[in-house]
């Protein structure tokens, strides 16, 4: 699906950048530009950056993203 339309940044370049190290909404915005146009996709974007870093299991590593969005800690 595509998150950003602004950057055509789909949920696959969000999961592949937490694989690579992302680890913030600021990180995708650097690393992807996700969020910098509009800022429409910001909210969906940290979803889909949270559950890849949850898949990944890496969410007690990062406690106060998953509060962000909503996800258990």
């Amino acid at each position: 699906m595509i998150v950003c339309i602004c950057r055509r940044v789909s949920d696959h370049d969000i999961r592949r950048a937490a694989a690579e190290g992302a680890v913030s909404l600021e990180c995708l915005q650097f690393e992807l530009g996700v969020g910098t146009q509009c800022g429409r996709c910001a909210d969906c974007a940290t979803r889909v950056l949270c559950e890849a870093r949850a898949a990944q299991g890496r969410d007690s590593a990062a406690p106060r993203l998953h509060q962000a969005c909503g996800a258990p800690a």
